[in-house]
């Protein structure tokens, strides 16, 4: 500890801060947490892994908070929840042998596809329409979340955002899709964490400060969106999307 620099620290945790602000409530924070950790100069698996520290923290905050505003389809949620985990553990597992560039193409004709339709719903996930589901119609929704799950572990950026699409799809509104997907995110976060630990490639002494600063923004985010409703989670939701979409198509043409 005595050889971190104590700005590298702040700088940490002020990233940390904004990223589960956003994460806590529609995902992408890694859009900031992983540039921050990359910046001092880590590597690329050790910040990946350190971020799963640091945003496993958060997401249990968040989680916890949505389940005490009531937010959250807990007996529907609880079910989904051993998929997620088994995906993101295989997941993390599986990036270590194969290169994560594989799914980039994949994943930005997804994103692409989640904001327009987003954006052409415009009344889409303002009231809850869920009424249960068949049972062809379950077992897609769990292959569905058992892919989004592997690629948590696998890649991540982006994983709370199709979690919430999928609830949004089945007829959950807007900031009740959020606390589900808070649920399985923070499944799939505790699974690829225990598998980065197991490597050894967690660095700790940034992980612990950011991960404290995240519990902080993800109490701020939930709280503010919960408080806010389904309209600023739109709207939030959207931004994000946009953001991930670009930062795809610039990692994809090697621009950034």
């Amino acid at each position: 500890m005595e050889d971190i620099n104590l700005y590298t620290l702040l700088f940490l945790v002020l990233a940390g801060f904004i990223a589960a602000f956003i994460d806590s409530v529609v995902g992408g924070g890694g859009l900031i947490s992983i540039p921050a950790l990359l910046f001092t100069g880590i590597s690329p698996s050790a910040a990946l892994a350190t971020n799963k520290l640091a945003g496993t923290m958060g997401s249990l905050t968040s989680t916890i908070s949505f389940i005490r505003a009531g937010k959250v389809d807990f007996k529907f949620v609880i079910k989904l929840f051993p998929i997620t985990v088994i995906g993101a553990a295989l997941g993390a597992y599986v990036v270590h042998f194969v290169s994560a560039e594989i799914l980039k193409p994949l994943i930005l004709i997804l994103l692409v596809i989640v904001a327009f339709y987003t954006l052409v719903k415009k009344d889409w996930g303002k009231d809850a329409k869920y009424k249960g589901l068949t049972r062809k119609k379950m077992i897609l929704l769990i292959v569905i979340i058992f892919a989004i799950g592997f690629y948590d572990g696998f890649l991540g950026p982006g994983t709370g955002s199709f979690l919430l699409f999928s609830f949004l799809i089945i007829g959950f509104d807007f900031v009740r899709a959020a606390g589900n997907a808070r649920i399985l995110n923070f499944g799939s976060n505790i699974a690829a964490l225990i598998i980065f630990l197991s490597m050894g490639t967690v660095n700790f002494a940034y992980g612990i400060p950011m991960g404290l600063a995240m519990v902080a923004g993800a109490l701020a985010g939930t709280n503010f969106a919960i408080k806010k409703g389904a309209s600023y989670v739109r709207i939030l939701f959207i931004c994000v999307t946009i953001l991930l979409i670009g930062k795809n198509v610039l990692n994809y043409f090697h621009i950034f």
